[in-house]
């Protein structure tokens, strides 16, 4: 298959537009059962089929666009949301939470340091993988090895200019892949 310039998509593109065509095939069908044999549709399937949509939608955008996710951690769940936020008002797609979860392919992640103690082995493994940018308000010498130990891309001091925070972002992007 070629585009309209007449190149071929990426095998990422379309492995990511294959698995999201499924998806919706399946919800799809799942639906016409439902509607054939006079059910009700199973919902709580659905929901979470079309949440598996959504992200695999992100991945599609992540390759064809150039799409970057940003993953907003901090022990503030208000402050997380604000800042996430505001890094979708400067154009990135951005989550917040107050709990570390798994990073999706190519999300940055933008860590509040206070969270580390309650990380798990495998949580602060992942963690590391990523090579997050830490924001915290600790200055002293134990918390930046601590964000050394993490393998963090940048160190960031609240309170965080949103400026501040994009050219970090801007900077990690720029390693690629860890």
């Amino acid at each position: 298959m070629e585009s309209a310039t007449g190149s071929s998509p990426s095998p990422e593109l379309a492995a990511a537009l294959h698995r999201l065509r499924s998806t919706l095939a399946r919800l799809k069908a799942e639906l016409e059962l439902a509607q054939a044999d006079g059910s009700a549709p199973p919902v709580e399937r659905l929901l979470a089929g079309l949440d598996d949509a959504l992200v695999l939608l992100r991945d599609v955008e992540r390759v064809a666009l150039g799409l970057v996710t940003v993953l907003v951690v901090d022990d503030d769940a208000r402050l997380a949301e604000l800042t996430a936020r505001g890094l979708r008002r400067v154009g990135y797609e951005s989550d917040s939470a107050s709990v570390f979860r798994e990073s999706r392919p190519g999300e940055v992640v933008v860590f509040d340091l206070s969270l580390y103690a309650a990380l798990d082995e495998s949580a602060r493994a992942a963690l590391r993988s990523v090579r997050p940018i830490v924001a915290t308000g600790a200055t002293d010498s134990g918390s930046r090895a601590l964000a050394t130990t993490l393998n963090a891309s940048d160190y960031l001091v609240k309170p965080i200019e949103l400026d501040d925070l994009v050219a970090a972002i801007r900077r990690r992007i720029a390693e690629g892949s860890p």
